[in-house]
């Protein structure tokens, strides 16, 4: 597993897997379930690097202002690069807007987890 570098400010995508009746207009790799009405898909998030831990965890932060916590080796992480940054530049949380209301110094809430993604053998 490949870790990568991020700091403070970074932009990062990060492909979140989901599950849902109706997948949105942004679902992509969309599988139906086998004896079920659900299906399994993943959804880019575009989130900006908040903070780093020293146990090798970043926390991220939405546009909303939401905050999770990553492992940096985590495979569905990955930093963006300068056409992601440019071709969904509007998704990408504001990075003026970080220092200015930053939930993590403003609130006495634990950033989110976000659990890690596992394999399914079906």
């Amino acid at each position: 597993m490949s870790k990568i570098s991020l700091k403070a400010g970074d932009l990062v995508i990060y492909t979140m897997p989901k599950r849902s009746r109706h997948p949105g207009p942004r679902a992509r790799a969309i599988h139906p379930a086998q004896l079920g009405d659900d299906y399994s898909y993943v959804v880019d998030k575009f989130w900006i690097v908040l903070n780093t831990l020293d146990d090798d965890q970043v926390v991220l932060q939405t546009r909303r202002g939401k905050t999770h916590t990553v492992q940096l080796s985590d495979p569905l992480l990955r930093k963006a690069g300068w056409w992601d940054r440019f071709r969904h530049r509007h998704r990408f949380p504001d990075p003026s807007a970080l220092t200015e209301q930053s939930p993590a110094a403003n609130s006495d809430k634990a950033p989110e987890e976000v659990a890690p993604h596992t394999k399914s053998t079906t």
